[in-house]
């Protein structure tokens, strides 16, 4: 069976990045005899400035029929001018919304090599490994009404919507359910239910599918305690389960646990689990061009397509195992390097982990 994939480098060091992850997919086809059809296309200002929109038609039709997609990152000063929906951001946000991609799926792993490299003490996060599970097409980034509007006094004033249904949060409820079961099931419900009415919902969807899941434990914790939590004992969490916004927060919050955000995948799927796959992190334009970025967070997306969208688990147990052992080998980017150590660059990185890869074909 062949795997249609669609490349969407996007903008700044993401086409650095999809090219190290190219290689490893190469690689497992040449080594490991993986089947794939590998499509590019655009989304994000590279859309704006080749086809006058974030998320072009072709694009989306290509999205449509692949079986999975992988992004580098969207976004830039030079399109912060535009008019909104024309903005990189508003692609990505669009695609999601298209495809139903509604559950993203980010896990926040230590490894044992890194454990130095996290802000918090090595003994606070040595053998870190929680899953976020954040709904991802709906809340407050997608409720309607929104705007900017001039009140009866003059004064301008921005309003958002944050809704949710039922049937939404029973549906990521029940992924972040299937997600502890097969870890270490335990499952953290988060939200704001002393103060919004969509948060007290929220919680009483998720009580009331604990039953359907006797072998998972259910907690539940406010978002900013939650947030403390992630600071002060990481190691208490397993899953992870929450809305759009406090997702988007608290995931990065733990990416940086783990001692970059370089290092963190993400997967965003829809009901069948076909996915888009990309890194955590943004598109850098500090570094664009430069050859200073981390690949590693985009080959550990390859990972997770191959095993949730692609159902290659195998393989993507060789990506990982591959990644564990360039680390073990002391090489690092210079996000992942301590001060004045020697660190390598995106192709020398990418090198390394085809070379661990091709190892593993003794």
């Amino acid at each position: 069976m062949t795997h249609r994939i669609l490349m969407l480098p996007g903008d700044h060091i993401g086409p650095e990045i999809v090219a190290e992850a190219e290689r490893v997919l190469r690689c497992l086809g040449d080594v490991f005899g993986l089947a794939i059809e590998l499509e590019y296309a655009h989304l994000g200002g590279c859309g704006v400035d080749a086809e006058g929109a974030p998320l072009p038609q072709s694009t989306l039709a290509l999205a449509r029929a692949a079986d999975a997609a992988l992004l580098g990152a969207v976004g830039g000063p030079e399109w912060d001018g535009l008019e909104r929906s024309l903005r990189p951001e508003r692609g990505l946000l669009a695609i999601r919304a298209e495809l139903g991609l509604f559950a993203n799926l980010r896990p926040a792993l230590a490894f044992p090599e890194l454990a130095g490299a996290s802000s918090l003490r090595p003994d606070v996060v040595s053998g870190l490994d929680i899953l976020i599970v954040r709904e991802l097409t709906g809340g407050i980034y997608f409720g309607e009404p929104r705007g900017i509007r001039e009140r009866a006094d003059g004064v301008r004033e921005g309003f958002n919507t944050l809704v949710y249904g039922a049937d939404e949060i029973e549906r990521i409820g029940r992924v972040a359910f299937a997600a502890a079961e097969r870890r270490g099931g335990r499952l953290c419900s988060v939200d704001k239910a002393n103060v919004l009415e969509s948060s007290e919902l929220w919680r009483e969807v998720m009580t009331g599918l604990a039953s359907d899941h006797p072998d998972v434990a259910l907690s539940h914790m406010y978002v900013d305690n939650a947030a403390m939590q992630l600071v002060r004992a990481p190691r208490q969490f397993d899953v992870m389960v929450t809305g759009n916004l406090f997702g988007d927060i608290l995931s990065d919050c733990a990416a940086m646990l783990t001692g970059s955000i370089g290092m963190l995948p993400s997967a965003s799927l829809d009901e069948l689990g076909r996915g888009l796959y990309e890194p955590v992190h943004g598109s850098a334009p500090d570094i664009s061009g430069q050859g200073k970025a981390n690949p590693l967070a985009t080959i550990l997306s390859v990972a997770m397509m191959l095993r949730h969208s692609l159902n290659e688990g195998e393989l993507a147990d060789r990506v990982e195992r591959a990644v564990a052992t360039v680390l073990g080998e002391g090489l690092r980017t210079p996000d992942l390097a301590a001060e004045g150590a020697p660190a390598i660059g995106t192709v020398a990185m990418g090198d390394a982990v085809v070379a661990a890869l091709q190892a593993q074909a003794g």
